[in-house]
């Protein structure tokens, strides 16, 4: 079964549960209704597990992962300071201080937005306040710079401020010297998103891939912003040729894993694309796809986080 999410009961409370966490609300949101990001979709998920603690997994070449504030934060850190893989989000700001720290004394010098979702870029702001320089690939920050809405999430996101946008960008790869590592961030074209990037680090062998990677979860695809099926199985399949059995393997959601994971989540996309375009091509209707259940022999797996067995039948049908 799907996780069953927090849902806030009227518009006023809806309101009142997003000032509570100390956000605007967008002057271009449209009303809240049930299936909203923020009331029962999986800002709403972030937002509740922020709640709780960080946790902190060591990997290796002092490289850790945060998790807890919406999506997996990568940390590399050395005596020149700390250099990050997505922000996460502003709730969750005073306890990712306590976790940085703990990790060691040394400042936050620059952090990577593996693409411009909301729970991979709230921290932004905080951030780069704190002293951080914000890398993104050339349409993370075009999204981030502009009024965009989801219809997938029922939701608008303003632009955000102008110290949340990135102001190091990368087009096709670029390179980074950094606490005795080589940092190779790369944009293979659109994956889930236009603005997919994977930082690859060279030294420890530990790639982080944003959400071009769901660990054991079905993904959210954008279709509306450059991604669809097809993209996130091109790019899937290109961290695959770049990666070994030996890579750390450090997914947008999920636990921490490895290449043979990585293929297992490619080859899920696949079947469950085929099956679908199937279908697709024999005229079927999404409620009738959605009814004939082409994600079936994954769900018991895959379909128990935030985007359900329904919802990534949709995103694949309307992809293709």
């Amino acid at each position: 079964m799907p996780v069953k999410l927090p849902m806030i009961p009227s518009i006023a409370l809806f309101y009142s549960a997003l000032l509570a966490f100390g956000y605007a609300v967008p002057a271009t949101a449209a009303a809240p209704v049930e299936g909203n990001y923020f009331s029962t979709g999986a800002g709403a998920h972030y937002l509740e597990r922020a709640k709780g603690d960080i946790v902190t997994v060591p990997l290796r070449g002092n490289i850790n992962v945060l998790m807890g504030s919406g999506a997996n934060i990568v940390v590399l850190s050395g005596s020149e300071g700390k250099f990050l893989v997505d922000a996460g989000i502003k709730p969750s700001k005073d306890k990712l201080q306590a976790a940085l720290s703990k990790i060691g004394s040394s400042p936050l010098k620059y952090v990577v937005n593996t693409h411009w979702h909301w729970d991979h870029t709230d921290g932004n702001e905080w951030m780069n306040a704190a002293g951080v320089t914000i890398i993104a690939q050339i349409n993370t920050l075009k999204h981030l710079s502009e009024t965009t809405h989801v219809d997938d999430w029922n939701w608008t996101f303003a632009p955000v401020a102008d110290g949340a946008r990135p102001t190091i960008l990368v087009e096709n790869e670029r390179e980074f010297a950094f606490a005795g590592d080589t940092i190779k961030v790369e944009h293979f074209g659109p994956g889930h998103t236009d603005g997919d990037v994977v930082v690859y680090f060279e030294k420890a062998d530990v790639m982080a891939l944003g959400d071009a990677f769901w660990n054991g979860n079905y993904p959210f695809i954008d279709n509306e912003d450059g991604g669809s099926v097809n993209s996130a199985i091109a790019f899937a399949n290109k961290a695959i040729e770049r990666t070994t059995d030996k890579t750390i393997l450090v997914p947008g959601h999920g636990q921490v894993g490895n290449r043979a994971q990585l293929i297992e989540f490619r080859d899920m996309l696949v079947a469950v694309r085929d099956k679908v375009a199937a279908l697709k091509s024999q005229g079927k209707s999404l409620e009738e796809v959605i009814a004939a259940k082409p994600t079936a022999a994954f769900d018991d797996k895959w379909g128990r986080f935030v985007i359900g067995p329904e919802f990534f039948t949709k995103l694949v049908y309307e992809g293709l």
